[in-house]
């Protein structure tokens, strides 16, 4: 009997299967690093076909773990986001290095479009900037500098990493969702159908590219894990992660801290338009129809704590983050600023770097690292400001994400956000997310919220920091941020 659902949850520094039943139970995870390149500042490259063999590697795992394929009804995929790849349609291998999300490298294209006035035009129809954290300006630069790709010719195909995990398991399938092609900057925000003008604009082919679908259905069979299993959900990672959150109607919104942060607020059936640079995307797409979401992005978040840990050597592990934040009243004047890939919303300065400011002798390891874990809830206040100037304030925040396991960093957003903060028991919404799709998709439910019964039991943090703190707290962290945005500019 077909009692469960596999889903594979390709992340930016592991890969992993995991496998829920109807309750939203998981019956068993997997997963396995990727390897992360850095090959010049500001660039950050993957191996796709890393990623391919070691997404393989753990859902057979699974598979065997489950009892095998039978026992499963259907895989849901959920996956970084503007992350490109481009391989070979004849033999289904890469051509060039994935570009990851993070990477910085299209900067100066973007600034040469916004130059000539192209960004008013891009945010109109796609509701996105001209950043290169976005997919088309990624390709752009990649089919410019990568002879390789124009000599492949009609052979080459290009996609987000769902494109490449669908073609792998099918054989050959070119799709991608319409949440993931949201985010390419290529594709028009009302139509859901990719726009010419701007595919022109980044030096792209309609062939070269995807057919945009669902976010659940029946997207292909693979027979590569022993059996044949259809393929029901396809989502990005922050969309997925809305819908574990049951962020099903307008106003409800969710953070999710993982590498990056991502704030998604659910604006209805209608393309919400920012006047304050966030971003206009699709949450999901279900027979046809489009719901949307505002959403602002940061840049660097879990990833920081990695970086302390093991570029710096501050700590030895993530877990002692949260001895340390405690073991100080508060961050001794300590403040800092985590840009080591650019600053997102709502300041979008992709040659920011990073900073540790307000250092003294009195400075301990301990002030810098509850400054590290202080600056998750700084930038999340920022973004809380530029929601409420679209019409979108929060009356509440549903957060998720490995970083949230930490109770002094949840309580921390609680006091510095004045808001109740909501986490769930089971902290992996991404992959849950993907398992409510994969169920529509293949029959379990009929609509989404009668999938959102897989959803658990939730902790709630109060604030209970005092309004002459918070104001303190926020003052220091804008002179910081503002020292940072001036030397990008100088």
């Amino acid at each position: 009997m077909s009692e469960m659902l596999l889903v594979l949850d390709e992340g930016t520094t592991s890969t992993r299967a995991m496998l829920f039943d109807r309750s939203g139970a998981c019956r068993g995870s997997h997963a396995e690093m990727l390897t992360q390149h850095y090959p010049q500042p500001g660039w950050v490259e993957h191996d796709a076909a890393e990623i391919w063999d070691k997404t393989l590697q753990c859902a057979r795992r699974m598979v065997d773990h489950a009892g095998g394929v039978d026992r499963i009804a259907a895989i849901g995929i959920s996956n970084q986001r503007e992350t490109v790849v481009f391989w070979d349609r004849e033999t289904g291998e890469p051509l060039a290095p994935a570009i990851v999300w993070q990477d910085r490298r299209a900067a100066p294209l973007c600034r040469s479009l916004r130059t000539a006035g192209e960004e008013g035009a891009v945010q109109a129809r796609t509701g996105l900037l001209l950043d290169p954290y976005f997919s088309g300006p990624k390709i752009a630069w990649a089919m410019q500098e990568w002879p390789q790709l124009a000599e492949a010719g009609e052979r080459l195909a290009i996609g987000t990493v769902e494109s490449w995990l669908v073609w792998k398991l099918t054989g050959g399938l070119h799709v991608t969702d319409a949440t993931n092609a949201s985010r390419t900057a290529m594709m028009a925000l009302g139509s859901g159908s990719w726009d010419d003008g701007l595919l022109s604009m980044f030096g792209v082919d309609r062939s070269m590219m995807p057919e945009i679908v669902d976010s659940a259905g029946q997207f292909g069979t693979t027979d590569v894990l022993g059996g044949t299993l259809p393929i029901c959900s396809i989502v990005g990672d922050q969309q997925a992660a809305a819908i574990g959150q049951s962020c099903l109607d307008k106003g409800d919104s969710k953070a999710t801290y993982g590498t990056g942060a991502f704030v998604l607020t659910n604006s209805g059936t209608t393309p919400p338009r920012s006047r304050n640079r966030l971003l206009s995307t699709v949450a999901w797409q279900l027979g046809g129809k489009r719901s949307y979401a505002l959403e602002g992005s940061i840049f660097v978040a879990g990833s920081l704590v990695k970086w302390l840990r093991d570029s710096v050597g501050m700590i030895e592990s993530a877990e002692e983050t949260e001895a340390l934040a405690r073991s100080v009243d508060d961050n001794g004047g300590v403040y800092c600023v985590p840009a080591l890939s650019g600053i997102g919303a709502p300041w979008w300065e992709p040659e920011a770097r990073g900073a540790i400011s307000g250092l003294s002798f009195s400075a301990t390891r301990a002030h810098i690292v509850r400054a590290a874990l202080e600056s998750i809830a700084h930038q999340t206040h920022d973004l809380m400001g530029v929601f409420a100037a679209d019409g979108a304030a929060w009356s509440g925040l549903r957060i998720d994400g490995g970083m949230v396991a930490n109770d002094w960093m949840a309580q921390d957003l609680s006091d510095l956000l004045d808001l109740p903060v909501e986490r769930p028991r089971f902290a992996e919404t991404t992959a849950l997310g993907a398992a409510m799709l994969a169920g529509v998709g293949c029959g379990w439910f009929d609509d989404l919220y009668q999938a959102s019964a897989m959803r658990g039991g939730v902790d709630m943090f109060e604030p209970q920091m005092v309004k002459s703190q918070r104001r303190k707290r926020l003052d220091g962290w804008q002179h910081a941020v503002q020292s940072v945005l001036g030397a990008a500019h100088d």
